[in-house]
């Protein structure tokens, strides 16, 4: 924790034993100072764990399922329809105990789900070209679906939308790099791709039907979502600065929710407003940026992620003592009691709930009224937080338990992007930004739906339909 300390105006004033008090002081926060910087020094020059904040997450426990947690059940056998191969286990020649003959009693079945070797499925297109004896055009040629009408000449040989559909999931959905997504297709699939190969086709599938439409359609479908939260992280463009963007609204019983990513130069609300716009009818749950209290979306209801509210408490309260910490403190326990109210009403303990949140909210609204406080950073608190408060911003949860109180969805959502920043450029021009939107938004959708293969499921949204290739002559 950085130590500081308060200086009085005039020195001069004091007496010998104060200004001798003072310079001891003094003494021990530069010396404490001196400290800090040495160890900064000292942890730049370290390469492992650069970005350890040196914190223990207390004992690690045991690896592996809780009792009573998450589901848990045996590897289900294998439908007889998917074993490929049979193997046959004779019995022994004789009782492995005392060499007598042995009579056979059942059989008895198991299996191995293994990796197959990797070969992969090459299709041949014999397409018949023509000359028409009309006009004499010699270059008609058979169409076929998974054919593309230019693969031809030097292009003639191509990697499949299966394939592709395999690099761009692993690349977006997983955050693997596009230069280990190459061996790995190598070697599980045994298909060779390049990286340039890889990349041009994410941004020639950005571009073209039908993964713009359906990137437009996830944004339609924010604006219509009861619940939309937002977050943004720094990005690069062109070698710029620039900050991406993420819109995520909730799962539903009868539907996934959608997770949009936007790349822009700047955070402001023109940019929140390209998805939510100032006339949205639900709730968007946000952080404390700037860029929300625009007067342009005080139409718009909002709800503070109260992690965040309570970050921006505890970093007041580091500086604090004595009875400044008072109404810090306070508001740290009314909102953690605001926070156990929303958590026992989805736990099934609601009896009493209406009376319960409107004693806190009636509570925080007091602590939060319009007055002089005489400490200058408890006064920001408080009008900062009791503007939130006086339009609803602040506990809105506790009068619609279906709304967060955190915008931790987004946050979850940003994590892949962070982690994917340490080890890229970002984005290198425009038409990567674009990319980079488009089929993260759609591939991290589709896996929200926790699908059986996300391959299939991006295959199918990259081509409109399953592949039918032709039947070998």
């Amino acid at each position: 924790m950085r130590k500081t300390m308060k200086v009085p105006a005039d020195p001069g004033s004091l007496s010998r034993e104060e200004l001798i008090k003072l310079v001891r002081q003094l003494v021990e926060l530069v010396q404490a100072q001196q400290a800090e910087l040495e160890e900064h020094r000292r942890a730049a020059k370290r390469q492992a764990a650069p970005f350890s904040k040196g914190r223990k997450k207390g004992e690690h426990r045991r690896p592996g399922r809780r009792p009573g947690e998450g589901p848990f059940a045996f590897r289900e056998p294998p439908s007889p329809e998917s074993v490929t191969d049979f193997v046959d286990v004779p019995p022994p020649s004789g009782c492995p105990d005392c060499g007598g003959e042995l009579e056979l009693d059942h059989f008895e079945d198991a299996y191995t789900t293994d990796l197959p070797e990797p070969k992969p499925k090459v299709t041949r297109f014999r397409s018949a070209v023509c000359r028409c004896k009309k006009c004499g055009c010699g270059d008609v040629r058979g169409r076929h679906p998974d054919l593309a009408p230019d693969q031809r000449g030097v292009t003639a040989h191509r990697v499949g939308p299966a394939a592709m559909a395999a690099a761009h999931a692993m690349h977006y959905g997983y955050g693997v790099t596009v230069r280990k997504t190459v061996p790995i297709l190598k070697e599980l699939a045994g298909i060779q791709v390049t990286q340039s190969a890889i990349t041009q086709d994410a941004l020639r599938r950005a571009e073209r039907e039908p993964l713009k439409t359906k990137y437009q359609a996830l944004r339609d479908s924010v604006r219509k979502s009861p619940v939309a939260q937002t977050d943004d992280t720094g990005w690069r463009k062109n070698g710029k600065p620039a900050q991406l963007m993420v819109f995520a609204t909730p799962d539903t019983p009868l539907e996934p929710g959608v997770t949009v990513y936007q790349v822009r130069d700047q955070h402001r609300n023109e940019e929140v407003r390209e998805v939510i716009p100032a006339d949205y009818g639900g709730t968007m749950v946000t952080d404390r940026g700037r860029a929300y209290d625009a007067k342009e979306l005080n139409d718009v209801k909002q709800q503070k992620c109260i992690f965040h509210v309570g970050r921006s408490i505890d970093a007041v309260l580091e500086t604090k003592t004595g009875a400044a910490r008072d109404f810090g403190e306070l508001l740290i326990q009314y909102l953690g009691d605001a926070l156990s109210a929303w958590h026992d009403y989805h736990a099934g303990r609601r009896a009493g709930y209406d009376g319960r949140s409107a004693r806190i909210d009636q509570t925080v609204t007091f602590l939060l009224r319009p007055r002089q406080l005489t400490d200058a950073d408890n006064q920001r608190l408080l009008d900062e937080l009791g503007r939130h408060q006086a339009r609803g911003n602040l506990l809105r949860f506790l009068k619609d338990p279906n709304i967060p109180p955190t915008n931790n969805l987004s946050e979850q959502e940003l994590r892949l992007a962070v982690q994917a920043r340490k080890v890229s450029h970002c984005s290198k021009n425009d038409r990567g930004a674009a990319a980079h939107e488009s089929h993260s938004s759609v591939i991290r959708t589709e896996l929200r739906k926790k699908p059986g293969s996300l391959v299939d499921g991006v295959r199918r949204i990259y081509i409109g339909a399953t592949p039918q290739a032709p039947q070998p002559p």
